[in-house]
């Protein structure tokens, strides 16, 4: 695939997409998003890749939020459909992708970074990063998700502090609080989240596409979780991994799941 504004590359299962404007602090602008819609689609197609990875170029930023100066001059409307679309186009797209996404947090993710961050399954940060959401100091809110996803990771007084400060959180204090699983040295996060990525492929692909499905349920409003959960585990006997996973159990070998 080939991209302006994003590299993609994909090695023994494990896919990596990079964020690739240096100059602009690989901020978000509408191609940017496109081509991360295109990219995360193909790649969740292809059989192949069994987790992605996204990340930014450079040492100083993941994402430093949104290209401001592409919709400074919008009105109501304008923004009320930006919104809509960026969130339907890949923040929602990425957080209900069947193939794991982990963010490799390697410098500042800051309002859409964060916020695409947060979309992602989980997240690993560098000792560098640091979070924030700064729409208010723009007169304006987060309006990617983070006003929704942030409560949800850190607890809604954590939440509204960091959001109406708009303030930054170090990697440490965004670990303490829940909002990344693990931080580690800026010259290790690639290679450490490429190590949890090892371990997730070891297991069933249709398993974990279910569970993705069935977590993600209990944070729909109006959905029962739990009725989700009962749908996909039985759906998940009906599958060949199903039967490989608990023959190789019985026979106690190491399983080749097939990925059906």
């Amino acid at each position: 695939m080939a991209f302006e504004n994003i590299l993609t590359e994909t090695d023994n299962g494990i896919a990596q997409i990079t964020i690739n404007r240096p100059t602009k602090l690989n901020a978000l602008n509408k191609d940017t998003i496109g081509e991360l819609h295109e990219a995360f689609k193909v790649l969740d197609a292809d059989a192949t890749v069994k987790v992605i990875i996204v990340t930014g170029s450079g040492e100083k930023a993941f994402v430093a939020g949104a290209d401001i100066a592409e919709f400074a001059h919008f009105g109501v409307e304008g923004g009320e459909r930006l919104a809509a679309e960026g969130q339907a186009m890949l923040f929602d797209f990425v957080q209900n992708l069947g193939t794991p996404v982990i963010a490799a947090v390697n410098g500042f993710a800051l309002g859409g970074g964060l916020e695409l961050a947060m979309a992602c399954h989980f997240r690993v940060a560098g000792d560098n990063a640091k979070m924030g959401l700064p729409e208010v100091s723009l007169g304006v809110i987060p309006g990617y998700g983070g006003t929704q996803r942030l409560p949800q990771l850190i607890g809604k007084g954590r939440a509204m502090e960091m959001i109406m400060t708009a303030g930054m959180v170090t990697a440490e204090d965004a670990k303490a609080w829940g909002l990344v699983n693990h931080v580690v040295p800026q010259s290790e996060l690639l290679d450490f989240t490429k190590g949890i990525a090892a371990k997730i492929m070891k297991n069933s692909p249709v398993a974990i596409s279910k569970a993705i499905k069935a977590v993600n349920a209990g944070y729909e409003a109006g959905v029962n979780g739990f009725i989700s959960e009962i749908r996909a585990f039985g759906e998940a006997f009906g599958t060949e991994d199903f039967k490989e996973g608990t023959t190789a159990f019985i026979e106690k070998r190491k399983a080749n799941f097939p990925g059906r």
